[in-house]
């Protein structure tokens, strides 16, 4: 059995946790302690931080998921100022061996080694994932992510993607509404503008619009809540519309990588796990024209695990350190 620290750096937090990879590989993800990175100075300060709350000699290898572009020696995150040299990592937290990946990256590495169980049924036939073939996952959260895996006998492939950043393309007049208003603030509208936690407030504001009312909630947590609790109509009008929409932008995906099946993953899509399947999700997945036929034999599913970026972390560390 191996011990390794496994990390997910988002713009505002770092989640830390102590991993085993068993002799047969199944992975063991523990407790994560979450620091804020505006708290510390460094990578190396916060990994001082997690071992001293640990209480004991860190592991000699880490698995680091990164919300960014894993393009380069220097990685520089957007929304926080810690600077990660690639080459360094190994000396400056004084370990022995390290896996960088896109964050997103991670989670499609979950995808592909987590047990059956942690997959949830969403729409199209049930059964488990194919065992050959492409495999797209899209996690709604603080923004869009985008990734993709191919399997193929006694393995798989990651490819990480920046695919959140795709134009938004509108297919009705709710839409055109929503994406009207959009323009009229960005110079370009990207597909996550919507399909995001911070999107939804873009869908509220829309329908109260079309209503011709002033909305009640002022920001998105307030929508989310009430709209998935059905505590406010026009709230659940919103998610109800943002289901639908994600349906259509996920079966865009899996057109352009040629998927065999899909995965959601996010804090999102979690939050949504009971009302996807019942919403318009799998109509506007499956209307696509003339391939409409085709998408209603791509399964769709959830992954369900708690911890999807670090579990898949210490899974990409598993593929290049075996």
């Amino acid at each position: 059995m191996r011990e390794i620290v496994a990390l997910d750096v988002g713009g505002t937090h770092a989640r830390f946790a102590l991993a085993t990879i068993a002799d047969d590989g199944a992975i063991s993800v523990g407790e994560p302690v979450t620091l804020k990175t505006g708290d510390y100075a460094s990578l190396q300060t916060a990994w001082e931080e997690f071992e001293r709350r640990s209480g004991t000699t860190l592991p000699r290898a880490a698995a680091i998921a990164i919300a960014a572009p894993i393009v380069g020696d220097t990685i520089r995150m957007t929304n926080n100022s810690w600077i990660f040299h690639t080459h360094g990592l190994v000396d400056q937290l004084g370990i022995d061996a390290v896996t960088l990946i896109n964050d997103f990256g991670a989670v499609a590495h979950a995808v592909a080694s987590v047990p059956e169980d942690q997959l949830v049924h969403i729409t199209g036939p049930e059964g488990p994932l194919p065992t050959s073939g492409t495999i797209s996952v899209i996690g709604p959260g603080t923004g869009l992510g985008v990734a993709h895996f191919f399997r193929y006998p006694g393995g798989y492939h990651v490819q990480s993607t920046e695919g959140g950043h795709m134009e938004f393309a509108s297919l009705d007049s709710i839409d055109d509404r929503i994406l009207a208003k959009l323009r009229a603030q960005h110079q370009r509208v990207s597909t996550e503008r919507v399909h995001s936690g911070p999107g939804i407030m873009e869908i509220y504001r829309c329908l109260a619009d079309l209503e011709g009312r002033a909305p009640d909630l002022t920001d998105n947590t307030a929508v989310w809540q009430k709209g998935i609790a059905r505590e406010d109509s026009l709230a659940a009008a919103a998610v109800d519309r943002f289901c639908s929409s994600l349906g259509s932008v996920t079966g865009d995906y899996a057109l352009a990588q040629g998927a065999s099946a899909v995965v959601l993953a996010g804090g999102l899509g979690l939050r949504l796990r009971e009302l996807l399947p019942t919403s318009g999700f799998g109509e506007r997945f499956r209307f696509k024209g003339r391939y409409t036929q085709m998408m209603s034999g791509i399964p769709v599913k959830l992954i369900i695990h708690p911890q999807p970026g670090l579990y898949g972390a210490v899974a990409a560390f598993l593929t290049e350190h075996p």
